[in-house]
């Protein structure tokens, strides 16, 4: 379409309508560079972890060279050092999580998860309170943190192994109430919980222990009760 400006000239004008839209991305695009991202971030805090190991407190630099990652992209995963630290050692108990369900009953019977529930509880409150510097000092630096596709959310670690004792139950309950599952226990594990129990209830550590193995229990059976399944 054709349009006089104010000195003359004649410029086309393309109608909002016939202009190009940007294609969208082949299928399956975003999902492998966030899997990337995360494998990326994986890569630098394993290296970050290893080096910790040898008696050393390295800098984003440092193991961003040691992991082979730009610098540049390391420090647009883990700004500070700290956060890096902090993140790093957390990282570290995954293997001691995993190993602590790995011996717990497989089954899909009720009494099966209920084990496996009641054995994430209990390794995951012992490790929370063996680390409740860390994880308070990973508050202190993620609270008022946003988080992109390169940072996964604080407390994921959690999800992931609620989701390994839980999912004999995800076919069976049904996406929304597996979801509220998993949402409601990750509201009663990990160090906001522990925080309530031990600072606002004044609860020994086996106490604040017991407690979150009683509310988990709770839970699982109201689910379970819900969908017919008890």
């Amino acid at each position: 379409m054709a349009h006089l400006c104010h000195d003359g000239i004649i410029a086309t004008i393309t109608p909002v309508s016939t202009r190009k839209r940007p294609a969208p991305p082949p299928a399956g695009l975003d999902s492998g560079r966030t899997q990337q991202k995360q494998r990326t971030r994986r890569d630098l805090l394993t290296t970050a972890s290893r080096l910790v190991a040898e008696g050393l407190r390295p800098s984003v630099a440092e193991v961003a060279d040691a992991a082979g990652v730009s610098r540049r992209t390391a420090y647009r995963y883990f700004p500070a050092q700290q956060k890096m630290l902090v993140e790093a050692a957390l990282e570290g108990v995954r293997p001691a999580m995993e190993a602590a369900l790995a011996g717990a009953p497989d089954g899909l019977t009720e009494a099966d998860v209920e084990q496996r529930l009641d054995t994430l509880v209990r390794s995951m409150q012992s490790l929370t309170i063996e680390n409740e510097h860390l994880l308070r000092t990973m508050i202190h630096v993620t609270v008022l943190e946003k988080t992109d596709a390169r940072t996964r959310p604080r407390g994921s670690r959690r999800v992931d192994w609620i989701e390994l004792a839980v999912s004999p139950l995800k076919a069976r309950l049904g996406k929304p109430a597996y979801g509220r599952l998993v949402s409601a226990l990750a509201l009663i594990t990990g160090i906001e919980a522990l925080i309530v129990l031990r600072d606002i209830r004044g609860l020994s550590e086996a106490q604040a222990i017991q407690a979150s193995q009683w509310m988990a229990r709770a839970v699982l059976r109201e689910t379970l009760r819900e969908a017919g399944l008890d």
